[in-house]
This record gives structure tokens, C-alpha cells and sequence, in this order.
């Protein structure tokens, strides 16, 4: 089968489109011939081998959707036939992936595969940010650092239909306010032409967000404090700026605000059940059309290379996916 290698850590020189073996499938597996799958700014830290990318050479990838093709001798919930999203054992850019059979999720009618492709990631990490980590309540205040990418657009629409009072985004470029407009935020602020913690305070009458979501930390993240309410949360879930951000413990108790971590990759190692409810929350979201995933852009399998360095260019917005078929 075809599948994109990632044969040096470092530029997209590395990745090469090249034939490699079929995966073969444990007992709890099942194999899925690949329709889509999506790049993942996961995938670019993991090119640079900063994370998980393992020993060299790897298949990059996190997510993908397509058929299933053979199911392992143990597997008891999914059949051979059934159109699926995965999270996948070893790399998704490949024309045939094996998954296990707790981390397929069977895709109802209505969701077509772009949309499938598109939505693994995004969907599922904003709605555990959002419901069970952040644990968001009716008419809150909500922040959304990095709004115009792909879990931004999404997480918007989430705290929309989670009963957000208020959802502010945040973008680097105002170009991209455009995008989170779109996607349903009420206000947008622009880090690079404006102090978005005294913006917010302005926007909330002085009050400041009750949950914050940030992927970007280092000084966003300390500053993200400054417009924090009492009893707020902060949700860190990545650190694309690659700096380190400090919270000053002070800051915490006497304002019963908290701060608390999330990872989807980890959650699928360590705690994969917990993403079965996930899906089930979230699917009939994208099925009914309640949740719109944002496709940027598209590129065949074989030009993953250029849709990192697009990605990596930051000029994306939305979700770029990879057509294998």
C-alpha cells in the first residue's frame, strides 16, 4: 500500500511518498481501507521529533475515516462494511490503518467524509475541553485563544450549543477574525494590534472570562490570568508557541479560579473509554448539522509535504485534509 513516511526529523524533505506493508490487525483491531484523513499541528511537532513520533521511519498521522475492511477475531461491536472515523495504532496518511475497536466510532449516514475526516480532533478535543474539563455552565463567559484554526471554529460552536452566554476569540492576524465571526464568536480580538486580557475585562463589564481555553502558552497563558473571573477556569491543552508559561500560585486560591491540563493523545493511551461517550455526545452534533467542521483546504496524499508546510506557514484556517482515495 501507499503511505507517507517520515524518514528525518526536522523540514518536509524528510517525508517521502513510498509503498510500505499492509498493517497487519490484533484480535480487538480492524482494519480500515483510508478514505480521508486530516492534518494535525501534532503531526508537524511530530516531524520534528518533538512529539511521539517515535523511531524513524513512522507514518505521521492521528485521525482518519473510512471503511472497514477485516475485523479482528475479539471484536464485538463493529463489522466489516461500516463507514468509521479512527484514531489509529501506528499513523493514519496510509491507504489502510489499523485501529482499535475502542477508538473506531461508527459514523451515522448523515456524516459524509469530508466531514469525518475533518472532525476526529477538533470535535472531540473541544468537546472534552469544553464539557467535562472545563465543566461549562449556562451563560458563561467563554475565551478561545487561536479561534480561527481548526479546534477554535469548532470550539465556538460547541460553547454556543452548550449554553455559552458570551464566546470571545482570539486570533494573531486580523485577517483571521473573519473566520471565528463566522463560526458564531461574538467578539474577536486581535493579539497583535490589541491587549486582549483588558479588552476582555472590557467586553465582561470588568468580570473577565469563566473559561479560558489556550493552546498557544507562554506569555498568552500568563496573560490569559489577567482576565480570568473568580472561579474560572483556564484550560491548557498545547503549547504551539513552544515557550513555557508560569502561574503564580497566588493567583489561584483566594479567587477560587483553577487551572487544569488536557490531552486527547493522552487520553487515548491511558483512557480511551472515556471517548466512547465523547462520540456519542458529539456525532449527532455533525449529523444534524448543529456543528459545521471548517475545511480549509485539500491536498492528495502523495502532496502531504506541501499541506505541512502549508499548515506551518500559518496562513490555514479551519482543517486541511489529506485525500487518499
Amino acid at each position: 500500500m501507499k503511505a507517507i513516511l517520515v524518514t528525518a526529523f526536522g523540514g518536509t524533505e524528510g517525508m517521502i511518498y513510498t509503498d510500505v506493508e499492509m498493517p497487519e490487525i490484533h484480535p480487538k483491531q480492524v482494519l480500515i481501507r483510508v478514505e480521508k484523513t486530516s492534518v494535525n499541528f501534532a503531526d508537524i511537532k511530530s516531524r520534528y521529533g518533538k512529539k511521539g513520533g517515535g523511531a524513524l521511519p513512522f507514518i505521521p498521522g492521528l485521525d482518519a475515516t473510512g471503511v472497514i475492511v477485516e475485523v479482528g477475531a475479539q471484536v464485538k461491536s463493529l463489522q466489516a462494511g461500516q463507514r468509521v472515523i479512527a484514531f489509529p495504532h501506528n499513523g493514519s496518511y496510509a491507504e489502510y490503518i489499523a485501529a482499535d475497536e475502542n477508538l473506531t466510532f461508527v459514523l451515522p449516514d448523515e456524516i459524509d467524509f469530508d466531514t469525518a475526516a475533518a472532525c476526529p480532533i477538533v470535535s472531540f478535543t473541544s468537546y472534552k475541553l469544553l464539557a467535562d474539563i472545563a465543566a461549562l455552565e449556562k451563560g458563561e463567559t467563554v475565551l478561545i485563544h487561536a479561534a480561527a484554526g481548526g479546534i477554535g471554529t469548532t470550539a465556538i460552536q460547541l460553547a454556543k450549543l452548550l449554553g455559552a452566554g458570551k464566546v470571545i476569540g482570539t486570533v494573531g492576524r486580523q485577517s483571521k477574525a473573519k473566520i471565528a465571526l463566522e463560526a458564531g464568536a461574538d467578539h474577536v480580538i486581535c493579539t497583535d494590534t490589541e491587549d486582549f486580557a483588558q479588552k476582555v475585562q472590557e467586553l465582561t463589564g470588568g468580570t473577565g472570562a469563566d473559561v479560558i481555553l489556550d493552546s498557544i502558552s507562554g506569555w498568552v497563558s500568563e496573560k490569559s490570568m489577567e482576565c480570568l473571573a473568580s472561579y474560572g477556569r483556564l484550560v491548557h491543552f498545547g503549547n504551539a508557541s513552544g515557550e513555557v508559561g508560569n502561574i503564580r500560585t497566588i493567583d489561584l486560591h483566594a479567587s477560587c479560579r483553577s487551572v487544569r491540563g488536557f490531552s486527547l493523545g493522552t487520553t487515548r493511551s491511558k483512557r480511551p473509554e472515556l471517548l466512547q461517550d465523547t462520540a456519542e455526545k458529539v456525532l449527532p452534533y455533525l449529523a444534524d448539522g448543529r456543528l459545521a467542521i471548517k475545511i480549509g483546504r485539500r491536498f492528495p496524499l502523495a502532496e502531504a509535504a506541501q499541506a505541512h508546510d502549508w499548515v506551518e506557514s500559518r496562513q490555514s484556517t479551519g482543517k486541511v485534509l489529506l485525500e487518499v482515495r
